[in-house]
């Protein structure tokens, strides 16, 4: 709308202008807080994506340290009894 349309209208045109905008402005509002949550939320989620992505490369680890240990005794043994075996 141009000025010189702004400055035909009345005061209750004004007003009624004026009102539609305030409510237009407060339903953006809320749009804005919804996505700001949204955006929240989903940064949340990528850091605990990135949280839980570390936790299984550290038990990966474990899981590999756990079975070289195994394998190591397991070496073990059948080398002590190969040995005993022997001595028989």
């Amino acid at each position: 709308m141009t000025d010189k349309e702004l400055k035909r209208l009345s005061r209750a045109e004004l007003l009624e202008l004026l009102l539609t905008q305030m409510e237009e402005n407060e339903k953006l509002r809320k749009q804005l807080r919804k996505a700001q949550a949204a955006l929240r939320d989903r940064r949340i989620e990528i850091e605990n994506a990135g949280s839980m992505a570390e936790a299984a490369l550290r038990l990966t680890c474990i899981f590999e340290d756990a079975d070289r240990a195994a394998r190591l005794y397991l070496e073990n043994i059948q080398r002590m009894a190969r040995k005993g075996g022997e001595e028989l």
